[in-house]
Formats: structure tokens, C-alpha cells, sequence
């Protein structure tokens, strides 16, 4: 395991670790989901205080030790800011997060999941489409891509649109997920199919989404 190694990837989590330390969890394209430790990252002066925070997506180099990776240099090529501004975008954002952790694992084949994330996070800073709208579509193709997704609910009446925009989200590429926009009575389906499916395989709270709910 030891050596240097370079990687691409977004943070999903970071939490405090001593005084000065950080230890960072990382959606790889290469390496499935890793923890790493990042020395002195919350010291104002540290290369590394924004690059360990959630959403930072680019290129991580780590030493490999013997039983973890430590986080040395990162090349940043998207804070997604936008969603530091925006209050209700940044816990959509963090729900995705969650739901990206819950999902991964340590040398899995992750990419896709990546995309998806990565796709979903920047679709949240589009305004032309809803929130709700992304996060069903989040949701949904996650299910998918883990091979948890059983299709359209059977024995329910749904509309030829929602029928339309699940097998959509179902076959398409995750580039070409975010390029429709549905009626109202479309998405308060989609949100019901999702729901359904996430109660129903995601055996998890999420906090984030718990704060979504109240908002």
C-alpha cells in the first residue's frame, strides 16, 4: 500500500481529527470511496483548508502508508460555490453527499456514482430546474445504479408522462439525466415512486433530508 498515488474525486465528508488535523472521505473515480488524514488542514494558513471541505472536486495526492492514506497536496477544479450561498441548494447538496456515502465502498467501481453525483450537484445550481425535481431524479437513478431500482411500481395508476420520465431517468447516460422538466402532477409522482423505493431499500436516516422535510 505505500507510496504516492493520484486521484480524482469529491469530498464527501470531513471531520475534525486533533487540534490542527482533518480526516477526509473521498468518492474516487479510481479507488471506490477512501478515508484519508490531512495534517495541520484546519490551520488558516494550510494549503489543503478548502480543498478537505465537502464538494471540492478535482485531483488529491496521497501517501499511502501502511494502514491509511494521508492527503499531501489537492488540485481544486470545483468548490461548487454556488451552493455555499444558497441554503436550501447546499442541503440538497448534502443530502446527495449522505446518500453517496451510504452507497460507496472501498475499492468498488464507483464511477458512475461519481458522475451522478457530480452532475446532480451542479444541476442543483441550474435555475430553470427544481430542487425536488433533481432529487427525485438523484434518487431514483442511485437506486439504479446499485441495482436496487425494481422498475415502475405495478398494480398503480400513473400518468404516460411519469411512466415516460422514470424509464428515462432508468436507460439515459447520467450527462443527458438533467435536460427535462415535468408537470406538477408528474413530479408529485416521481416523488412518490422515490420515496417509496428509498423507504423501502435505503435502511438509513439521513439528517440532511430530515432538515429538507421541515424546511
Amino acid at each position: 500500500m505505500q507510496g504516492f498515488t493520484e486521484i480524482t474525486g469529491m469530498v464527501l465528508k470531513a471531520e475534525p481529527i486533533g487540534e490542527y488535523d482533518r480526516r477526509v472521505v473521498i468518492l474516487t473515480k479510481e479507488k471506490g470511496k477512501i478515508s484519508a488524514f490531512a495534517r495541520g488542514a484546519r490551520k488558516q494558513t494550510s494549503r489543503l483548508l478548502a480543498a478537505t471541505n465537502p464538494f471540492s472536486f478535482g485531483t488529491f495526492r496521497l501517501y499511502a502508508g501502511r494502514s491509511s492514506y494521508n492527503l499531501t497536496e489537492a488540485d481544486i477544479s470545483n468548490y461548487f460555490e454556488g451552493l455555499r450561498t444558497d441554503f436550501e441548494g447546499a442541503y440538497y447538496g448534502m443530502y446527495f453527499l449522505e446518500v453517496m456515502d451510504y452507497y460507496t465502498r472501498e475499492n468498488n467501481e464507483d464511477k458512475e456514482m461519481l458522475k451522478l453525483l457530480y452532475q446532480s450537484l451542479r444541476a442543483l445550481m441550474h435555475e430553470k430546474l427544481p430542487n425536488r425535481l433533481i432529487r427525485y431524479i438523484f434518487e431514483i437513478k442511485a437506486m439504479v445504479l446499485s441495482g436496487e431500482f425494481p422498475g415502475m411500481p405495478e398494480n398503480e395508476v400513473y400518468e404516460e408522462s411519469t411512466r415516460y420520465a422514470v424509464h428515462y431517468i432508468m436507460d439515459s447516460s447520467v450527462e443527458k439525466l438533467y435536460t427535462f422538466t415535468v408537470a406538477d402532477a408528474v413530479l408529485e409522482q416521481l416523488a412518490q415512486i422515490a420515496d417509496d423505493y428509498r423507504k423501502r431499500y435505503m435502511d438509513r436516516a439521513f439528517k440532511s433530508l430530515e432538515i429538507l422535510e421541515s424546511l
